[in-house]
This record gives structure tokens, sequence and C-alpha cells, in this order.
């Protein structure tokens, strides 16, 4: 197993939360404001069904992992898809669900720090999955907001 976080892995995960960034930065003009809360939405509720592929592919490649971590990795897709309900049925949108993704993705740092604990993933990758999950939840609850 690795021991150190590979320069690719941070410059790869780093340079995933500029669409985030970009969609922050376009929402403060009229003219693309719908397109980057769209944008916004779609890419955070990918990026949280990817967590939940990863967690799942981390459980499968150890054996004795807990059963639990396979309920929880099914979980970021579905919260994906029911945060897209409103959008979907012409509710208030994309606040709430903008807010929903934003707050289940610094929660998901929970299960990071679980599987850490369990020693299902190593410590490099668990700092980088608190910049990474706190970066972009951060943003998406800032576009929330606006």
């Amino acid at each position: 197993m690795q021991t150190k976080l590979p320069p690719s892995a941070r410059l790869l995960g780093l340079a995933g939360l500029l669409p985030q960034i970009l969609c922050l930065v376009a929402v403060f003009d009229e003219n693309t404001r719908y397109i980057a809360l769209s944008a916004a939405f779609l890419y955070a509720a990918l990026i949280f069904s990817f967590l939940g592929g990863f967690w799942w592919g981390l459980a499968v490649a150890s054996p004795g992992a807990p059963r639990w971590v396979y309920s929880v990795a099914v979980l970021p897709s579905l919260l994906a898809l029911v945060s897209g309900i409103p959008w979907m049925i012409g509710s208030t949108w994309p606040g709430p669900s903008l807010a929903l993704l934003g707050i289940a993705l610094i929660a998901a740092l929970w299960v990071d720090v679980r599987l850490n604990r369990l020693n299902i993933m190593p410590d490099w990758m668990l700092r980088l999955r608190i910049i990474l999950s706190a970066g972009l939840g951060v943003t998406t609850l800032a576009l929330a907001a606006l």
C-alpha cells in the first residue's frame, strides 16, 4: 500500500475543485447565473455519487471491511438523485438542493475518518479527502446561499 500522496493525485484532486470555483465566479453574472447554478448542482451531485463508488471500491479491496461500508456507499447516489427532485417537479431550486449536497459532502468526511481508523483508507488519502470534501462542500454551500 502506498504511504505517500502521489503528486498526480494531489494535482488532479485539487483541479477537481475548479469547476465549482468557476461556477462560483459565473453566478455573479446575470447572463450565466442559471447555467452556473445548474452546472454547480450537477457537478456536486456527480462528485458525491463518485464518492460512494470510491468507498465501495475501498471496501471491495479490503478483506474484512465491515458490511456497513457497502450500505453507506450507495447513499451518495441516492441522495444526489433525491436532491434533484425539486428541479424535476418545478419546485424551489437550486438553493435547497445545493445546500443538501454541500452539507452531505462535508458530512461524508465522517465516513472517510471511519475508513481511515479501520485501516481501509491510508492517512495520505484521508488528508486529501478532507481538502476535497471541505472545499467542494463549502463552495457548494456558498452557491446555495447566492
